[in-house]
């Protein structure tokens, strides 16, 4: 693996962990700790952005990979990954609820649009810099350098788990991993990693304007009436 992508990696890591050096700071300081956590989160993706884009700005230039899909057909293959990546998460949920007998509705998820409501700014790291960052990391990196000595379904799995890992989301494994694999999927038919930052994108997107657009305790009662289903029909 090239030195520019642990680069990449290390500094994809550090504006994950600064918060935790951040937080005593800002307790010295005495000011507002939500505002300025989130604050600091968004100079701190944002920071990593423009590094990550500096590290790979040769390749960023580069206008087409040998065999890369058209720029004509980027939407549309976007397009369908959206719906696939869709498809994805919903069966895997499916099959989280009613096989394996986990809970719907994801802690993570709630925690982060709790964040989004109470400042908006915040999701400017959930519909465009996380699927960048997590795009060039998970695929174009990790999943890249795999796929370059195994084949398909080890790097996939072994990238899709690792982004599944970091979301420290545990009992929604399989979501993430189903995710990951489309966005593999993409990267590697078209050769082009906008494809799958386009998806992630919308996906983060449309999951941010549904949770949004109705009332924490609407939801809350819809998880309700979903695992009273799911007793129904397992028992569990």
């Amino acid at each position: 693996m090239p030195k520019k992508y642990w680069y990449v990696i290390i500094t994809y890591i550090i504006a994950q962990l600064s918060g935790l050096v951040v937080a005593p700071i800002i307790k010295v300081l005495n000011v507002d700790p939500f505002t300025a956590s989130v604050s600091w989160n968004v100079i701190s993706f944002v920071a990593a952005l423009l590094v990550t884009m500096y590290l790979l700005r040769d390749e960023i230039r580069q206008v087409c990979k040998r065999g890369a899909t058209k720029i004509s057909n980027v939407l549309l293959w976007s397009f369908l990954g959206i719906f696939l990546a869709y498809f994805a998460q919903i069966g895997s949920i499916i099959i989280e609820t009613f096989v394996l007998g986990i809970k719907p509705g994801s802690q993570n998820t709630f925690d982060i649009m709790n964040i989004a409501r109470a400042a908006p700014i915040f999701i400017l790291i959930i519909s465009i810099i996380a699927p960048v960052l997590e795009e060039v990391i998970f695929r174009k990196i990790i999943f890249g350098s795999i796929y370059k000595r195994s084949n398909f379904i080890i790097a996939g799995l072994a990238s899709a788990l690792i982004f599944g890992l970091v979301h420290n989301d545990n009992p929604h494994i399989l979501t993430y991993t189903a995710m990951g694999l489309v966005f593999a999927f993409l990267y590697v038919h078209t050769k082009r990693i906008i494809v799958p930052i386009i998806a992630h994108a919308a996906i983060n997107t449309y999951a941010v304007i549904g949770q949004l657009s109705i009332d924490p305790e609407e939801i809350d009662r819809m998880l309700e009436e979903f695992e009273k289903i799911q007793m129904i029909l397992i028992g569990g």
